[in-house]
């Protein structure tokens, strides 16, 4: 049974418990679709399949708990110290993804890429990667505008949505951004449509189609915060999980693709976040599997890619079965979430903790250090 309630009577301070756990259901999703697309290139055999579109559910979430921090801060904090309130964020750990792309790079035992291309071009892919400035040139791999760390496409559109928030969206009424998001419906539509599929944005061509994704998600996330309702449920944790597994499970299906991506991100992820942010108080252990899968989500996301690399030359090289691949992606994808886990406590914190005392003008505004919910 769930009912529909005003959100107004939130505490102002809630903390997303069951989102943060999401965020990292759906990051861990992301993990292994590409060890999988690795393994099995045809998407009909990966069994999840659609995890691309986890990308986003981020998008999505992004909207909501930006709109919920700052739609009543922004004008009092100002544009410059909410833009780098974001790169602290954000940021030390895409330059910690580019270093270890770069390493990936130039000491891949598998692969001789890095003899191909050369120092000066390692050089201008690493300067891509830390300063996010698109540079396609790896053709081998899939033309990735961010070839050293690809998955920081989604980051260089994040940055664009907060900028054009803290300039724009968060001044315009409600009845705009309707219209506006409406529009960005239709154009993700038009985008599916076109490119068969919603899996665009990481590569040379179909970069403006990361611009399509994020324009519809991030404002939809904010409808959902600023519509004031939540759907109160007794829907727990792992139902929630499960709920949004069954996005990433559902099969690839070929040219209906075009139908159900849109159908996913402009219908089920909205509402999956109306329900976790209206869903019942957790357990003790829930809250800590929550808070666990929410704090290595964003680090587990920026840092796996360069170790698949490495994976897919091993690939490329040794031929390896598929019984043997199944061995690596399981041990591959819990290291890799160990190693999350370690970046997230000995580098990102205590980066973040020196950046929040030492760059930031008003105190009043200091993010705490550990990661604000869902704000990926």
């Amino acid at each position: 049974m769930s009912t529909i309630q005003s959100a107004q009577n939130l505490p102002k301070k809630q903390h997303f418990a069951i989102l943060d756990g999401l965020r990292g259901i759906a990051a861990i999703s992301v993990v292994i679709f590409h060890c999988i697309e690795f393994a099995a290139p045809d998407y009909h055999d990966n069994f999840v399949a659609h995890s691309y579109l986890a990308v986003d559910f981020f998008f999505c979430l992004s909207g909501f708990v930006i709109a919920y921090a700052y739609d009543t801060k922004l004008m009092r904090i100002g544009v410059w110290q909410f833009l780098k309130l974001r790169l602290i964020r954000l940021h030390p750990l895409i330059f910690v993804g580019a270093i270890i792309g770069l390493l990936a790079f130039v000491f891949d035992p598998f692969s001789n890429l890095y003899e191909q291309y050369g120092g000066f071009n390692t050089f201008l892919m690493f300067l891509s990667s830390v300063f996010l400035i698109p540079y396609p040139i790896v053709t081998e791999r899939y033309f990735n505008i961010f070839h050293l760390n690809p998955p920081t496409w989604s980051l260089f559109w994040e940055y664009i949505a907060s900028f054009f928030y803290a300039v724009l969206l968060f001044k315009i009424k409600n009845k705009t951004l309707w219209i506006l998001t409406g529009l960005a419906a239709l154009l993700l539509c038009y985008q599916a449509h076109r490119s068969t599929y919603l899996g665009v944005g990481w590569g040379g061509e179909n970069f403006w189609g990361g611009g399509v994704r994020i324009t519809f998600s991030f404002m939809a996330g904010m409808l959902v915060y600023r519509s004031k309702f939540v759907i109160r449920s007794r829907l727990g944790f792992f139902s929630l999980a499960t709920l949004l597994a069954l996005a990433f499970l559902f099969p690839y299906t070929g040219r209906f693709n075009r139908f159900i991506d849109p159908l996913i991100v402009i219908c089920y992820f909205p509402l999956l976040i109306l329900l976790g942010a209206g869903a019942k108080s957790l357990s003790q252990n829930h809250l800590r599997i929550c808070n666990f899968a929410g704090n290595i989500s964003y680090p587990l996301y920026i840092i796996h890619y360069p170790f698949l690399w490495i994976f897919l030359s091993y690939i490329e090289k040794t031929k390896p079965n598929m019984a043997e691949m199944r061995i690596i992606i399981g041990v591959g994808v819990v290291l890799l979430i160990l190693l999350a886990q370690i970046v997230l406590t000995f580098v990102d914190i205590p980066i973040r903790k020196y950046l929040s005392k030492n760059v930031l003008i008003n105190s009043k505004v200091m993010h705490n250090p550990k990661p604000h919910p869902v704000n990926v």
